[in-house]
């Protein structure tokens, strides 16, 4: 694989939060990965063997939180390699991997996923995409879906995992915040439709459509309650979510005149004891045909 030296010139970001080096949004990431990786049982938890994998790409990999991880959780991976188009989302993701001492293994490179992927054809095992609809239009998946293809090795996975956008709960200010949301995204080109599962009902087909076999899927259910761990969790999240979110918000949807009131509403309705949330994940992933003879593989 080509060395990069994380001196890119960066390209203007299509990411919905677009200081991800505030501290807050910082803070937020490392609470949604941890609390998604966490509720969908692990890192790789739907693979029947994570074992085989040797080479893994992370892209959009945001804080690495889920990139070291897996580095942590299996060993015998020899290479995993995470890219962002934010360079201080890739300092900060470094920095976690030295810290916790697997850099040797884990690298973070800056690049934009959404022009082209600098890595050899047929040279991961797996390809591992979390989250997307943070930045991906819907008009983005096909020429990206066709990297994942060319630089996954034959009868590698190609993997994603999408939220549903509209969860259920308790609080009514909450439910208001993630209508608003839907608007945006949906104008905005990241959801194919305006609906909660306006991304990860496309993701199958999305597989197919470009080569994946055996195309497969896992939802998982997260619940959120007061007084838990979890709960508190989501509590964080959503509480700096609605405040970073705002001016993706205003550029693409109409944004009610007390948004901040309903926000502050959201916070005292999360904080009631009998609160509960819950939000659904999905993942997605397929292989690449062994039959692909139109690239030609990398050795070891």
């Amino acid at each position: 694989m080509a060395t990069h030296d994380n001196q890119h010139r960066e390209h203007p970001s299509t990411y919905f939060v677009q200081d991800r080096s505030n501290q807050e949004e910082l803070a937020r990431l490392q609470i949604l990965g941890q609390m998604f990786t966490t509720g969908m049982g692990g890192v790789l938890s739907e693979q029947p063997d994570p074992t085989i994998f040797r080479r893994v790409l992370d892209v959009g990999c945001l804080t690495g939180e889920w990139l070291i991880q897996t580095a942590k959780t299996y060993p015998g991976i020899s290479l995993l390699v995470g890219v962002d188009i934010s360079n201080k989302m890739v300092k900060y993701a470094q920095a976690q991997a030295e810290a916790q001492q697997i850099s040797d293994r884990v690298q973070f490179v800056q690049m934009d996923p959404l022009r082209m992927l600098e890595f050899p054809h047929n040279y991961f095992d797996l390809v591992n995409q979390r989250f997307a609809v943070s930045y991906l239009r819907a008009w983005d998946w096909p020429k990206l879906l066709s990297e994942f293809q060319r630089v996954t090795r034959r009868g590698g996975v190609i993997r994603l995992t999408e939220t549903n956008f509209m969860v259920e709960t308790t609080s009514p200010a909450l439910t208001r915040l993630h209508q608003i949301l839907l608007q945006a995204l949906y104008r905005a080109g990241n959801h194919f439709t305006p609906d909660g599962d306006g991304v990860i009902s496309q993701l199958a087909r999305l597989l197919h459509q470009h080569g994946a076999q055996n195309v497969q899927t896992h939802t998982r259910t997260l619940q959120f309650r007061s007084g838990t761990i979890e709960g508190q969790h989501f509590y964080e999240e959503k509480k700096l979510f609605f405040r970073t979110i705002l001016p993706f918000l205003r550029k693409w949807t109409r944004v009610p005149d007390d948004y901040e009131m309903i926000r502050q509403q959201m916070v005292v309705e999360m904080q009631q004891p009998d609160f509960w949330a819950t939000w659904n994940l999905l993942t997605a992933w397929g292989t690449k045909s062994i039959r692909d003879s139109s690239q030609t593989p990398v050795c070891d």
